[in-house]
């Protein structure tokens, strides 16, 4: 049986080496298991705008990159998460707006201009912002093996979580929805449930129709 309740869009943020796909795949398995109708995506999504720039960061670069990202999150929002969102779904999403501001910051892109590209895309319900000490979330880069060229070791690593934390109070000073989790000691098994906990409870905060079987 299918519960109901209503449908969110939950961005999935944070420095590499944090856990956010794997956290994301954990979350999902553990709703679905509730009875909880759930969708995962990512960002740059696995359209063709966003496997070119997911591919492509060696080729992109700066204001470039910063628009091709701009341009699939607009794209993925009116294909997939909103109408996944509104059929009553918990959309969970890695990556979204906050990996711009931080990511294209280090990329060298003007964060007045950052803030102008992004500033129609949806608001989440919630953002979850994962982080980590810059040596543990470095290490655990180094053992998996980078994924693109923002992730050069240990310094690149302090300055993205130093993004993401300054990141974190802009959004929040505009309104975002924002929950910190440290991951660095924290079992993910227990990240997930925390995560669940709230997830859930915003969810089944407001009135929905019945579920159906």
């Amino acid at each position: 049986m299918t519960r109901a309740h209503r449908g969110l869009l939950v961005a999935v943020e944070g420095p590499a080496g944090c856990g956010k796909s794997t956290t994301v795949s954990r979350l999902q398995r553990y709703l679905d298991a509730r009875g909880y109708a759930v969708h995962s995506a990512a960002q740059p999504s696995r359209g063709t705008l966003g496997e070119i720039a997911r591919h492509n960061t060696d080729v992109y670069h700066g204001l470039s990159l910063a628009c091709l990202v701009a341009a699939d999150r607009y794209h993925h929002l009116d294909t997939d998460l909103r109408p996944e969102r509104d059929a009553g779904r918990i959309v969970l999403c890695d990556r979204y707006v906050a990996s711009s501001y931080v990511l294209q910051r280090m990329d060298g892109v003007p964060l007045d201009f950052i803030e102008a590209l992004n500033s129609q895309a949806d608001r989440p319900d919630l953002v979850v912002l994962l982080t980590a000490k810059p040596r543990v979330a470095a290490a655990r880069v180094a053992r998996r093996g980078a994924h693109d060229r923002f992730h050069k070791g240990i310094d690149t690593t302090i300055t993205e979580v130093e993004l993401y934390e300054e990141t974190r109070k802009r959004l929040q000073a505009r309104g975002w929805p924002v929950l910190e989790v440290d991951t660095t000691a924290t079992p993910q098994s227990k990240v997930v449930e925390h995560l669940a906990t709230v997830i859930t409870r915003l969810a089944e905060e407001s009135d929905v129709p019945p579920a159906t079987a």
